[in-house]
């Protein structure tokens, strides 16, 4: 491998056998280095691919500012779910080792910070939420001031972010914010609260969740099912009109329109969810 660029003693911008960019990171990997001259391998300890579309030397200089115990101590907090969530992108253990960072410094200096959206989080990300509590654990089990509880929150975010891959974690807070304000306007159209722990909660949730992630990529589901559309219409009335009112809250955020097939599909997961309620909340029969 070429070393590209040298950002410091320890990180260097590269390019490997195959002409991919990549930064590595590894103890005196860039120490009287020059662009030009091969990378040492015996020193590489971590190899990082920038996701598409990320400027690879903007990436650098973020993990150059990330002290490589941090660094280490993310990667190996995160290979406590591993096994839960597969191979992670390098976006993610840079964005939490550089979370981390900040979050070391303030357990040290006592200051506490309130996180934004905690009861939505807890609420729609319930397994992500789990996840980051074991990455917490595992932080807390190597530092000398354990990190706060709430430290759960970001690190489940960041979590979500991973699982759709978008390297900005901006979308995810829209994402969660969105999902909240979802919620209110069919709670309001039904008239009644619903139960957002409920499975079709999570199922509804989950369409969304990939409904952000297509309407990302510009690939909106467009099934031509009109016929489904008019039973639904006909038969759901409330859930239908729910629908096009959540549509037109996701086309705002977003900025794009809703196909139709994704409006229908946002109907029949609101009429799950909403027959559900009225079974629930229905008053049983005296015997």
């Amino acid at each position: 491998m070429e070393i590209l660029r040298v950002f410091n003693n320890n990180v260097v911008l590269a390019r490997n056998d195959v002409g991919q960019e990549v930064v590595l990171t590894g103890r005196g990997l860039g120490f009287q280095k020059k662009a030009g001259q091969p990378v040492e391998a015996a020193k590489v300890i971590r190899t990082f691919v920038p996701d598409e579309g990320r400027n690879p030397d903007n990436f650098g200089q973020l993990l150059a500012a990330i002290p490589p115990e941090h660094l280490d101590l993310a990667a190996r907090s995160l290979e406590t779910v591993r096994d839960d969530l597969g191979s992670l992108p390098s976006s993610t253990v840079v964005a939490l080792a550089d979370h981390l960072s900040f979050a070391i410094k303030r357990a040290r200096t006592g200051l506490e910070v309130d996180y934004p959206l905690r009861a939505e989080v807890v609420h729609l990300y319930p397994r992500e939420v789990e996840l980051a509590e074991r990455v917490v654990a595992r932080i807390n089990a190597e530092v000398d001031t354990p990190l706060p509880d709430d430290e759960a929150l970001p690190i489940a975010l960041h979590l979500v972010n991973a699982s759709f891959n978008t390297g900005d974690l901006s979308k995810t807070y829209q994402m969660t914010g969105v999902f909240s304000q979802i919620f209110d306007v069919v709670e309001s159209s039904i008239g009644r609260p619903l139960d957002r722990d409920s499975a079709n909660a999570a199922r509804f949730i989950t369409h969304l969740r990939y409904f952000f992630v297509r309407a990302h990529d510009a690939a909106q589901l467009d099934d031509a099912i009109d016929p489904l559309a008019a039973s639904l219409a006909a038969s759901f009335p409330d859930a239908t009109r729910s629908a096009h009112a959540v549509a037109a809250i996701l086309a705002l955020r977003l900025g794009t329109t809703v196909s139709a097939s994704e409006t229908t599909y946002l109907a029949m997961h609101i009429a799950r969810l909403t027959s559900d309620e009225r079974v629930r909340t229905a008053p049983q029969e005296t015997p």
